[in-house]
């Protein structure tokens, strides 16, 4: 019962955040505001066209995302089928919109029941995935930063306000030691539960991690991620053409709202508030939009990338138990 309470303890808090971001947004708006979000509003619908290669390529960037985690899966003898693995990952973004942090859980469930696998080394994967990830976002800002060093730079002082350097050394210190007990922890209860269900547990999740080291096919990986990391940078210079006022724009711009909007992402569900309000920031900072547009582009973008995980996620959930059925039958 405790447990429960706390689970939608959390949700409510991470959904409270993102619902007090769109009220503050909201009561922040000035009545040129709102005429301005009118006009962009009006001047999307005209190129509501450009949805049809968004949603191609947003498909494709999940689709890659599948790829990349069947060879994960592959030095663990796992081998699931294209269609399961796919589904899969397009149940999990859609749970996530939901259930906030439980969309990953929700895959690796998915894809083990429809593939009769364990699903402790399937977790293990998606841990591995998860920190590959963050080290690209990382290589991304570092490219962003270099390519436009100035405004970046300009735009980092202004949003971490007067944070001295000579905390940051510090933090970091602090993280790596947080990281390194909390490795220590897992392997003294691995030591204690060798064979039960803990122990069985932190051993799935160690040979997932470690599928990537044991990985055959490697440059398939970086390619897979290349193309996944690509299809995401495609859909907000795709995105920028539906606005007059961001259609100027370049790739720099692009990798600068691919690094902020990921965090954006990461602090409320699905982004909700948060993403539409780190992209008007990030345009209207770095790049002179006017904020009401900025605003209208950031909400744009998160209601694409919302549509095609809703739109291929509620696909998969009605066509996977088909897909399945002669398999179950059997």
């Amino acid at each position: 019962m405790k447990k429960k309470a706390l689970t939608l303890l959390q949700y409510a808090i991470f959904f409270g955040l993102g619902f007090a971001l769109i009220y503050w947004q909201y009561t922040h708006l000035s009545e040129q505001d709102i005429a301005e979000l009118k006009v962009a509003i009006g001047q999307v619908s005209d190129r509501s066209w450009l949805f049809i290669p968004i949603l191609i390529i947003g498909f494709f960037s999940h689709f890659f995302r599948a790829l990349r985690w069947r060879l994960m899966l592959e030095p663990l003898n796992l081998r699931p089928a294209l269609f399961n693995i796919t589904a899969a990952v397009f149940i999990g973004y859609l749970t996530n919109l939901l259930l906030p942090r439980m969309g990953e859980v929700a895959k690796c469930t998915v894809l083990a029941k429809y593939e009769n696998e364990p699903a402790d080394k399937i977790i293990g994967t998606i841990v591995a995935e998860r920190a590959f990830d963050l080290i690209c976002l990382m290589l991304i800002a570092a490219l962003t930063f270099a390519v436009q060093a100035d405004i970046m730079t300009e735009y980092l002082q202004t949003l971490i306000g007067g944070m001295e350097g000579k905390n940051l050394p510090l933090k970091i210190g602090v993280a790596f030691i947080a990281l390194a007990a909390f490795i220590g922890l897992l392997v003294i209860v691995y030591k204690k539960n060798k064979d039960g269900k803990v122990g069985h547990f932190i051993k799935g999740l160690a040979e997932g991690v470690g599928s990537i080291m044991a990985m055959k096919k490697r440059v398939q990986f970086i390619v897979y991620t290349i193309l996944v990391w690509g299809c995401y940078l495609s859909l907000i210079y795709i995105g920028f053409l539906a606005l007059p006022a961001t259609e100027h724009l370049g790739i720099g711009a692009a990798l600068s709202i691919l690094v902020f909007g990921s965090l954006g992402m990461i602090v409320t569900p699905g982004g909700l508030g948060a993403y539409p309000q780190a992209i008007q920031l990030v345009l209207n900072m770095l790049y002179g939009v006017k904020s009401a547009f900025g605003l209208a582009f950031g909400w744009i973008s998160w209601l694409a990338q919302t549509l095609i995980m809703v739109i291929f996620g509620v696909i998969a959930f009605i066509f996977l138990p088909i897909y399945n059925r002669p398999k179950n039958e059997q």
